[in-house]
């Protein structure tokens, strides 16, 4: 704190110059200097001279354009901007007044993410485009592009502008589907509000060969478009499919610090054969992104920031008021990451399971993922020859006052939620009730949270997963509200002993507190070595 009063004077003398040099002479020799630090003894100051001091600052090299342009795509992955770098400049168009190339600068962007096409019968909110050349597409390949429109039943015509790499002008393709993502049961069917679609353009004769960089949609052909997204192709870096990925919807956890169980979460996947697992982010706690940022560094996890479209609220705190409140909206906005991560990853990996971070598929009869499909899928082709486009195993309740009326285990860290939790309900939910699915990617057209709703060649078939095989163990404080009547009798009040879990505890305790360590959430210094755990013979406090 300041001990000297400046008059009028000696303020100006810092604008204006020379009293200015006087007035810093006078704080460096005074004796109470306005700035002093305390040190071991109380009346020991440390004088502080600002003639000697250079405040530090960021002095970093100014980012080349080349090098903003990789962390912007990296940011914003729907954006070509290689492609639009690469041609800017260049005449690119139809003719002079026809489907020219749009620059980046000209896009009509929508809370960051979107980008957004008016029509004369609704405004499109589009944030992906892939290329689809899956086997059993009836029209392959086509360009599918996720998003959200404000109309039930879309009516205008639109087009496809599709831009090909050496190509100086678009290649036009009529849209010939607006794929659905939703049931009208389900709520909030009425024009006005902004409802999930997969938008479809079948890619010409003469150019099926080829890829497109990226695609505009308009109203007609020759438009000046507002939309221009990068077309995902995502191969396999070595020609060969991984096992699993998990797909995450949008995080939505502000002020809930929920790192450590994401940790344990995280690392239970892994243990499990999860081989990449892909959150989506609205708002988190900064631990939490703390262990995401962790995760990604080992190229375990993948992170898209993620926004709501249009004149929903993005503001932190009030987005998640919001999506508490209008949970059928909610409903609608997830079906954008968990079909975005879908199709960036159907070449990629064989099966992709959609969980939540309290969610785990847990396999009984085997040890891990791949050993549980290995029994399943042969058991699904008895009853019926063709692969499913879907396997679903049901939902058991694992909740907070179950374990609470039956203690601690001694020999598991209190901060392992999920091995801490052991006690589950009897009873399972219904058949096809809140089931998770492994999902084909070569077989869905579109996914909801639970099941798919669309699939290639025909209706969607899901093979039921023996519980004696797996289930799902859902980790929760209480029941969906839609179970909330029937919780206690039902579930609550008839629970049953359920260690599965215990068979992974050495090596999740093991990874799960070294990461913890590693990242600083023990006061222990982060350099101790993790001591040998008691044996497996777990007792209650």
């Amino acid at each position: 704190m300041f001990c000297c009063r400046f008059s009028g004077q000696e303020e100006a003398g810092f604008t204006h110059g020379g009293t200015g040099r006087l007035l810093l002479q006078k704080i460096v020799e005074t004796r109470a200097p306005p700035f002093a630090t305390t040190e071991s003894a109380p009346n020991v100051t440390t004088e502080f001279n600002p003639l000697e001091q250079e405040p530090s600052v960021d002095r970093s090299p100014s980012l080349s354009e080349q090098d903003m342009a990789e962390q912007i795509q990296a940011k914003i992955p729907n954006l070509p901007i290689s492609y639009w770098q690469k041609y800017k400049g260049k005449a690119m168009s139809k003719n002079k007044t026809c489907a020219k190339f749009p620059s980046l600068y000209e896009l009509s962007f929508n809370n960051m993410y979107w980008q957004t096409l008016k029509t004369s019968n609704g405004t499109f909110h589009l944030y992906g485009a892939y290329y689809d050349n899956r086997t059993l597409v009836a029209m392959k390949p086509v360009i599918r592009v996720l998003g959200m429109i404000d109309r039930l039943e879309p009516r205008v015509k639109t087009f496809c502008q599709l831009w090909f790499e050496g190509y100086k002008e678009p290649i036009f393709a009529k849209v010939w589907e607006y794929k659905y993502i939703w049931y009208k049961k389900w709520g909030n069917y009425k024009n006005g509000l902004f409802q999930p679609y997969l938008i479809g353009c079948q890619i010409p004769p003469g150019h099926r060969h080829l890829v497109p960089q990226s695609v505009s949609l308009v109203e007609r052909p020759c438009d000046m478009a507002t939309t221009n997204l990068r077309v995902i192709n995502n191969k396999p870096p070595n020609g060969q499919k991984e096992d699993f990925a998990v797909c995450v919807k949008g995080l939505d956890f502000l002020h809930d610090d929920l790192s450590v169980r994401l940790v344990e979460w995280l690392e239970m996947l892994h243990v499990l054969g999860a081989n990449k697992v892909f959150l989506y982010e609205l708002e988190v706690h900064p631990n939490i992104s703390k262990v995401l940022q962790h995760y990604q560094a080992l190229g375990r996890v993948e992170v898209t920031k993620l926004t709501l479209p249009g004149e929903q609220p993005n503001i932190p705190g009030l987005l998640h008021m919001y999506l508490k409140s209008k949970v059928t909206n909610k409903r609608q906005n997830e079906l954008i990451p968990y079909n975005d991560c879908l199709y960036k990853n159907m070449y990629r990996y064989r099966y992709i399971a959609l969980l939540d971070t309290d969610e785990i598929i847990m396999p009984k009869s085997s040890m891990s993922w791949k050993g549980l499909m290995d029994i399943v899928v042969p058991k699904a082709l008895k009853t019926k020859k063709d692969r499913r486009a879907s396997y679903n195993v049901r939902n058991v309740y694992f909740m907070d006052t179950m374990r609470h009326s039956h203690g601690w285990f001694r020999e598991i860290p209190h901060y392992m939620h999920m091995l801490q939790h052991v006690y589950r309900s009897v009873n399972y939910t219904k058949p096809g009730q809140y089931v998770k699915c492994f999902h084909d990617p070569e077989r869905v057209l579109t996914l909801h949270n639970h099941f798919p709703l669309a699939c290639l060649g025909g209706s969607c078939s899901s093979y039921a997963v023996d519980t004696e095989d797996a289930h799902l163990q859902h980790y929760r404080a209480d029941c969906v509200n839609t179970l909330k009547k029937s919780c206690s009798q039902e579930y609550k009040n008839h629970t049953v002993l359920d260690t599965t879990i215990w068979r992974f505890r050495e090596p999740l305790v093991s990874r799960v507190t070294e990461t913890l360590l590693k990242l600083g959430f023990f006061t222990t210094n982060s350099s101790s070595r993790l001591m040998d755990l008691p044996a497996s013979g777990v007792r209650r406090k």
